[in-house]
């Protein structure tokens, strides 16, 4: 199972990949604006770098229950800083192992700016929901995350209903992938992502992360992000700063049950426990 991005190719049959996220927004629900300057932003990169992140997702557009467009100027102000610095640090001379740099942006305009900057994977809570966007991820042959989202942020949890969402989600997220492989993108660049929190409720989050298995029957890696997220607060009663125990354990979860990629805002606590998880999944298969 591997995921080429762009000059990064990620080999699943062997690893997970914990993605580090970096919120340069003034709003998001889970750090609130602590790493909206930039020189914050990219202190808060190398860190994460140096605790074991292979990923590096950067995004300049909250996309929490409610929120509002940012447009492709305002993001770009946002990105470019952090992006520069980031394809500085990526190159050989200046990494000791290769870290993938990820926008997670919905706009093409935005993505390929950032592509042309280097980044190497566009991650998009549309699943290509703009019209050029697979276009210019193909020329720059690089990776793409395609989620799935009912609605948009500010209406996705107004009352979300599924008869059985793991097989509405793994029917939807089929339909994009086939749709993403027509629009030119090869299928080793794409992994695929049920979008916990998005368009769901608590019992919904609970009951993908459980079935991840079978979004793996799509063939594509699989990215679990529920570091932090809300339907964590509804089981313990925490605030999003008080979250980490939970997210360990949804992402512990998704990856015994085959996530390939887990997306979290704590990376050393999650590189440690991925080490424990993986070997788990591994010998379940072994038996």
């Amino acid at each position: 199972m591997l995921w080429r991005c762009r000059g990064v190719t990620f080999d699943f049959d062997r690893d997970v990949a914990v993605m580090g996220v970096l919120n340069v927004t003034p709003d998001s629900f889970s750090d609130g604006g602590r790493f909206f300057e930039p020189a914050a932003a990219i202190e808060h990169a190398r860190r994460m770098i140096t605790a074991g992140a292979d990923l590096i997702d950067v995004g300049a557009e909250s996309t929490r229950p409610g929120s509002k467009p940012v447009g492709a100027e305002e993001q770009w102000r946002r990105l470019e800083p952090v992006l520069r610095a980031l394809e500085a640090e990526s190159k050989p001379a200046a990494a000791s192992r290769a870290v993938a740099v990820s926008v997670d942006t919905s706009n093409a305009e935005v993505a390929d700016r950032a592509l042309s900057l280097g980044a190497h994977v566009i991650n998009d809570v549309t699943a290509l929901g703009d019209p050029a966007m697979a276009e210019c991820i193909a020329r720059a042959g690089a990776g793409v995350v395609l989620m799935h989202l009912r609605g948009t942020p500010a209406t996705m949890q107004d009352d979300p209903e599924y008869e059985d969402v793991a097989r509405e989600v793994v029917e939807a997220l089929a339909v994009k992938l086939e749709a993403a492989r027509q629009a030119g993108l090869a299928p080793e660049s794409i992994a695929l992502d049920p979008g916990i929190g998005f368009g769901k409720t608590t019992r919904h989050n609970l009951e993908l992360i459980a079935r991840v298995r079978e979004l793996c029957a799509l063939g594509r890696p699989v990215v679990v992000g529920a570091s932090r997220k809300r339907f964590i607060g509804e089981l313990s009663g925490a605030p999003p700063e008080q979250r980490l125990e939970g997210g360990l354990a949804a992402h512990v979860i998704a990856v015994y049950e085959g996530a390939s990629v887990v997306r979290t805002h704590d990376v050393d606590a999650t590189v440690r426990a991925v080490a424990i998880a993986r070997p788990l999944r591994e010998a379940r298969r072994r038996e």
